[in-house]
């Protein structure tokens, strides 16, 4: 499945949709068969002999009472009369106890045909049951093959992806190696789907580092500033009109306040738009921050105003009507204390804009915070950034959702009515915004989940800051984390010894290079300037070449991509490559419950995502790894999206056709043995049938 813009992908999930089929199920074992009991044959013999025994004895002696007769008879010693009587009483003493005897052998070969019979109707019975249970066992093994090829073939890593019509993203917490993992997930597939992204980086640290290197492995040249040295060069801001550049320098000029009252602000922007129109008389010359910079010193009588004239910020005429704007009385006085305020934190961002020359489009901007920037400049860049892009996402023309991304990093830097403000204007213009918080306090928290919006939160260190997400997330849900997740987030630090390497300087600019104990790099680029604009409505699409040939999808090849070209992709290949069951990533590591303790142990890449879907609230474990997709067992579906497909198990078998009311077979586990016949029919009793 190729990457689908309009939608934001920020890690995976695992899961077994089907589970292990168990142990191959037993042969049936043919019982004994049925035959006939020899014992029970020579006990009837037995018993018939018995019987029998005083009728074969009076048998006997009638034939050898009626041959003596005869012979007595013959020889004259008896009468004959008397002989041939006792030879015809002889004679039918005889047949009787003949007959009887015949009679008793004929009942025995009887019962012993019967028996015989019986046997077979068993045996046959007994037969056609094993043959039953052999068909059904044929047609359970083959089920069990089916069962076990899904198993062993299934997708196990499942794209999470923020459901349709969210367009905002709360993540909490987590570490900087956590959150490079999750924007290099999520940046992987905008870029590989044609989106472009914004990034700006307010950490301090090399956060964009791994999908820096994934857009140039893609054929992508990303456009990097890093701040404040890249502040010449930088265009974000220059251009506004009047009101606009009045609201963006007031708002910066109060960043030092918690929450800015509106009279401060609106007294701020009064003054800054007196300057602004001053400067404005000029039309051969824009309103820059310097300019601005330098009337406010003019409006304020501070310093020498020759100077600013001589280095070409404003006119001698300017000064002069700046410096003579207000007197020295009571209101006047408020008015130039402010001014003085102004500039103390404009100051700062004078060079904005000075050495600007044009650049190609990059579907890739990031602006970076070096760690030359003091704590009070730090806030002045963050704010002067968000409310410059603020203010240009007000005058783009609403697009595709997601198409373009704005990933906002160190977001607690801003104060809480800057983010509304942004928020507002990503939704107004269907730019898809990530904000990315390193806690919770107590400005954020009031703005986690609100509106349409998912929540991901990721490892809080403070105890307060993760019992106040475990209670959001629900403390009753279950999850299980997987052997490479914790694997992976053993072996990963916070440490890196690389550092943003600027694309904006200039062949004459100087080179520093940062690692962790020396502070940002910047290196050069020849003849380039920064030119930091909206994306058009316009895409340009970007394909991911890969050597896998094995390869049938382009979201297997965005994922190889990010496998080889990032730091958390070879990292993961290293791992996976060690063990084979972790390559496989079939086994489940341990169960927690959302608790207090168990946020703060979750793993670098670990991230729980909850959100408000059409069948309620949902709450899903995510890894945000990006290693995790040059897997094989990893998918770009998600795992609603891959149990919904027609044929995503072993197939349902039909019955055989004209068989569709045939008896369902013997289940030889199951159905009881064969019912007990009981003992042989009686033998006939000769004397009982005579009576």
């Amino acid at each position: 499945m190729s990457p689908r813009t309009g939608r934001l992908c920020l890690g995976w999930q695992y899961a077994t949709p089907f589970p292990e089929p168990g142990p191959p199920p037993r042969r049936p074992t043919p019982p004994a068969q049925e035959r006939l009991n020899p014992d029970w044959a020579t006990a009837q013999r037995r018993e018939e002999s018995l019987l029998n025994r005083p009728l074969k004895a009076a048998f006997c002696v009638a034939v050898a009472l009626g041959l003596t007769s005869l012979a007595l008879g013959v020889a004259g010693v008896l009468n004959v009369l008397v002989a041939g009587l006792g030879v015809i009483c002889c004679l039918l003493i005889a047949a009787v106890s003949g007959y009887a005897i015949w009679q008793g052998e004929r009942a025995l070969r009887s019962r012993l045909a019967s028996e015989q019979a019986r046997v077979g109707k068993l045996r046959a019975a007994q037969e056609s049951r094993l043959f039953a249970w052999q068909a059904e066992h044929a047609d359970r093994m083959r089920e069990w093959q089916e069962l076990r090829v899904a198993y062993e073939h299934q997708k196990r890593w499942y794209a999470v992806c923020a459901p349709d019509g969210v367009q905002r993203v709360d993540v909490a917490g987590g570490t900087l190696s956590g959150w490079s993992a999750m924007l290099t997930t999520a940046g992987a597939n905008l870029l590989a789907a044609g989106g472009e992204i914004t990034v700006l980086d307010l950490t301090e640290g090399s956060v964009a580092l791994d999908l820096i290197g994934f857009a140039r492995a893609s054929d992508i040249d990303p456009l990097v500033w890093v701040l404040p040295d890249d502040l010449p060069r930088l265009d974000l801001g220059t251009g506004l009109g009047r009101d606009a550049l009045a609201d963006l320098l007031a708002q910066v000029a109060s960043v030092t306040d918690e929450q800015a009252s509106a009279r401060d602000l609106s007294l701020d922007t009064s003054v800054l738009g007196w300057v602004i129109d001053v400067l404005a008389e000029n039309p051969q010359r824009q309103a820059t921050v310097a300019a601005v910079a330098a009337g406010l010193r003019a409006l304020a009588q501070a310093g020498d105003p020759r100077d600013d004239v001589a280095a070409g910020l404003i006119s001698a005429g300017q000064a002069d009507r700046l410096t003579a704007m207000f007197g020295r009385a009571a209101t006047e006085r408020v008015v130039l204390e402010r001014a003085w305020i102004l500039e103390a934190q404009l100051r700062k961002l004078a060079p904005i804009g000075s050495a600007l020359a044009p650049l190609p489009r990059s579907a890739l901007r990031v602006v970076a915070l070096g760690r030359r920037v003091g704590a009070v400049g730090s806030r002045v860049l963050s704010t002067y950034l968000t409310v410059a892009l603020t203010h240009l996402l007000r005058d783009t023309e609403p697009g595709q959702r997601w198409r373009h991304t704005l990933f906002v990093l160190g977001a607690d830097k801003l104060r809480g009515d800057v983010l509304d403000r942004l928020s507002d204007a990503c939704e107004r213009s269907a730019t898809g915004l990530v904000l990315a918080y390193r806690g919770i306090s107590p400005h954020v928290r009031q703005r986690l989940g609100r509106g349409n919006a998912a929540v991901a939160f990721m490892r809080l260190g403070n105890a307060e800051e993760a019992k106040a997400a475990s209670e959001q997330i629900g403390t009753e849900h279950r999850f299980v984390l997987s052997q490479l997740t914790e694997t992976i987030g053993v072996s990963v630090t916070d440490t890196t010894s690389s550092a943003y390497t600027s694309t904006t300087g200039s062949a004459d600019s100087t080179s520093a290079s940062w690692s962790e104990s020396e502070g940002l790099s910047r290196s050069t680029g020849h003849g380039h300037s920064g030119s930091l604009l909206l994306p058009a409505q316009t895409s340009v699409s970007r394909s991911v070449q890969t050597g896998d040939s094995r390869s049938t999808s382009e979201s297997e090849s965005v994922s190889t991509s990010v496998s080889t070209s990032t730091a958390w992709g070879m990292t993961t290949s290293k791992a996976a490559g060690d063990s084979e069951s972790l390559a496989r990533a079939m086994q489940r590591s341990r169960e927690f419950l959302v608790e207090q303790h168990e946020l703060q142990q979750l793993p670098a890449s670990a991230m729980i995502i909850t959100y408000a879907g059409p069948a309620g609230r949902q709450v899903v474990m995510a890894d945000t790894n990006p290693g995790i997709g040059g897997l094989g067992g990893a998918t770009a579906l998600t795992l609603e999206e891959y149990r919904s497909q027609p044929v995503a198990g072993p197939a349902k078998r039909e019955p055989p056709p004209g068989r569709d009311d045939a008896p369902r077979p013997v289940n030889w586990r199951r159905d009881r043995p064969p019912p007990n016949l009981g003992p042989p029919p009686e033998r006939l009793d000769w004397r009982k049938r005579r009576s």
